[in-house]
């Protein structure tokens, strides 16, 4: 199955283009004092609805840019337009 994906540089392009990042999980918790288990349930665990959620692309064969869009798993459509790529949080 293929669907699109818009890049915030280069426009809506073929999912193919792409490398998925994983759900956004906010900040990494502080490493003082975090559990094994804590350490675990964020790197490891996922949760995928069948609601938008926001999600990291990486947009390999084009400009090389990460970029958070939300998608919905359950239809494969974009539910809203992608960040800007000054606004990545990994700055």
């Amino acid at each position: 199955m293929s669907f699109t994906i818009t890049c915030p540089i280069c426009g809506k392009r073929d999912v193919y283009e792409f490398h998925f990042g994983g759900q956004e999980r906010g900040p990494r918790p502080a490493q003082e004092e975090l559990s094994a288990k804590a350490h675990f349930e964020y790197t490891q665990v996922r949760t995928t609805r069948n609601a938008a959620q926001q999600e990291w692309w990486y947009h390999a064969s084009g400009c090389g840019v990460w970029f958070r869009t939300w998608r919905n798993p359950a239809t494969n459509r974009e539910e809203r337009p992608p960040e800007a790529p000054g606004n990545t949080g990994h700055d």
